[in-house]
């Protein structure tokens, strides 16, 4: 347990570039103590080992409060609103404190509802585009969210340059359902999109003034899940996509859910 939390001081000085959660070293009876590079343990005499042990674990939120970006991930539900529109959802309103593309203003606010058991991942500074901020050239992640037995969604952004040479333009400006997908398809599998094959349905939605197509993929060699439900629209100078996806495993009992969080999507 010791050698757990000394670890966990030792590995803060450490930039988060995973979005995989950090794993604590395994403690066992030859586990010795290690210096961290802003504290120093004196290495007690076996009489007081337990007690030192056991004062030391009680010192350690004192000592460091981990930021945000290094706390833990937890369930939306424990800090989300609820949804006055889905009474079994929380309401994921996305702001300047939230992504990169945000703060710089590329990307206007987004929201959606999630159940309030899923929870928010963490995204790699390279994909993230924190890096290539305010003018990036190709499509970053905004946000990700992931429920282990329902499935994940995540929000994609891309330049309008990439698409078009036209300022401001609207999703009709740019082009059919299937040229928009098949720009951006790539950054949703994380491999290839074969539209024959893999794109089943299309369809074309307006909320307000706003233009969004919708589609349904079955996506076999994907790496997000075989099963995706995306939206997009174009706002300002982005175009975003909104993906939910599920394993086989997971789409029978999670498809409606998925849709119900697509359906909420908007810009």
């Amino acid at each position: 347990m010791a050698s757990a939390s000394v670890s966990s001081l030792s590995s803060s000085s450490s930039s988060i570039v995973s979005c995989s959660k950090s794993k604590p070293l395994p403690c066992n009876n030859n586990t010795k103590l290690t210096q961290s590079p802003s504290f120093h343990f004196l290495h007690p005499k076996s009489s007081s080992r337990r007690q030192f042990l056991k004062g030391s674990t009680l010192l350690l939120p004192l000592l460091h409060s981990p930021s945000p970006s290094l706390a833990k991930e937890v369930e939306v539900g424990s800090y989300l609103p609820k949804s006055t529109s889905h009474p079994n959802f929380v309401l994921f309103q996305a702001s300047s404190k939230d992504t990169p593309a945000l703060r710089a203003g590329n990307v206007q606010p987004y929201q959606f509802v999630l159940p309030p058991t899923w929870k928010q991942l963490r995204i790699a500074n390279i994909l993230s585009g924190n890096y290539c901020q305010p003018k990036c050239a190709e499509p970053w992640i905004e946000v990700k969210f992931e429920d282990e037995k329902q499935g994940k969604v995540q929000v994609v952004a891309s330049p309008l340059i990439r698409l078009t040479n036209k300022p401001n333009a609207t999703l009709e400006d740019i082009g059919s359902p299937e040229k928009i997908i098949g720009s951006l398809g790539p950054f949703v599998t994380g491999n290839t999109l074969d539209l024959d094959e893999e794109l089943l349905e299309t369809s074309i939605e307006k909320i307000g003034d706003q233009t969004y197509y919708r589609y349904v993929l079955e996506t076999p060699f994907a790496l997000t899940g075989s099963h995706n439900i995306a939206k997009a629209t174009a706002k300002g100078n982005t175009v975003i996509l909104f993906v939910a996806s599920a394993s086989d495993k997971q789409w029978p009992t999670s498809k409606e859910t998925l849709k119900a969080i697509v359906d909420s999507f908007n810009v």
